[in-house]
């Protein structure tokens, strides 16, 4: 998680440097940025670029300085208070969606702190379907079904539970696997049907071969439509794939960008040596040195190829769908 530190007095400053160091050592990147500001502008500027914000001091700075900024519990960044003597760590906002329990859970090994955990699932020992996806790199795409499936949880009663994918270990407490017709929590690519909670992996590989020069527009829109007439949504996609000629196209580049998703190169060589049956052109092979470039971009990190080579005059798109290692394992 891309982490920022505040503090306001000196005991608090050498404790926010302490937590910095030791969080950027367990894989974040956590950084003190107060840099002079006052903490409304400092919480304003950190909403719209971490994923955490993490306040050592009063909790009643905290709730006063990010009041202004909260939108959307599936946008909001986790949000940390840790008391200058380190006795408490308190997750006030984005508890689950935003990993701010787990984030103090993480902080209060580091420190010897109390956990301050009050939501509801926690509190009672509950399955919380929202925690586990984030854990899982599952998008929640209708947070608002998150609370009927809680609430049902709570209340002792059974939650059916339907995946297009195996997932280990032993189903936890409360859920049942149900058909997917029948099911309150539906982890598959496609929207349920029913009034579901739906989750969904963001493991959609987009391969990609375009002509030179082809803008980022054409791109765009010849991908949106492929993903509309499969129904899988626009933030599924993890990735875009091409082969190394088109490493330096600008409308690729920028769709990247656009979609904030990494763009993949592969050699010619690389494509080959992908196994599976493709469309194969001759002419692509001429120029590129391999038979096909979407459908083999796609593939070449493995999975599951879900769309064959869809092409316009301006560029071919093809679609596959990583290789998923889901647990029910709820242990950090």
């Amino acid at each position: 998680m891309k982490l920022e530190l505040i503090a306001f007095t000196q005991r608090g400053k050498d404790l926010a440097h302490h937590l910095a160091e030791a969080l950027s050592g367990h894989g974040h990147q956590a950084v003190c940025t107060r840099d002079g500001l006052k903490a409304e502008a400092w919480a304003e500027r950190a909403f719209s670029r971490s994923d955490g914000l993490i306040f050592v001091g009063a909790t009643g700075i905290a709730v006063r300085s990010i009041a202004p900024h909260l939108r959307h519990k599936c946008t909001d960044p986790a949000v940390i208070v840790v008391d200058e003597g380190a006795q408490f760590v308190i997750p006030i906002l984005s508890g689950h969606l935003g990993g701010a329990n787990d984030l103090a859970r993480e902080i209060a090994a580091l420190t010897g702190a109390v956990p301050v955990i009050t939501t509801a699932t926690d509190v009672n020992g509950v399955f919380a379907v929202d925690q586990w996806a984030r854990r899982q790199g599952l998008m929640v795409c209708n947070p608002e079904r998150i609370l009927p499936v809680s609430s049902r949880l709570l209340a002792g009663e059974t939650v059916g539970f339907f995946s297009a994918w195996p997932i280990a270990g032993e189903l936890p407490h409360g859920l049942c696997p149900v058909s997917r017709e029948n099911a309150q929590v539906v982890l598959d690519l496609h929207r349920p049907e029913e009034d579901a909670l739906w989750l969904c992996p963001k493991g959609v590989r987009v391969g990609m071969g375009c002509r030179r020069g082809t803008p980022a527009v054409a791109l765009r829109t010849l991908l949106e439509d492929v993903l509309a007439q499969e129904g899988i949504p626009e933030k599924a996609v993890c990735a875009l794939c091409t082969i190394d000629l088109k490493k330096d196209e600008l409308g690729l580049q920028e769709l990247a960008r656009e979609w904030n998703v990494p763009l993949l190169i592969y050699s010619a060589q690389e494509l080959a040596q992908v196994p599976g049956n493709f469309t194969p052109s001759p002419f692509v092979e001429q120029i590129t040195g391999v038979d096909n470039v979407c459908e083999r971009a796609a593939l070449a990190s493995g999975g599951t190829l879900l769309r064959k080579k869809t092409a316009n005059d301006w560029a071919t798109v093809a679609l596959a769908m990583e290789e998923l290692h889901l647990t029910w394992k709820e242990h950090l």
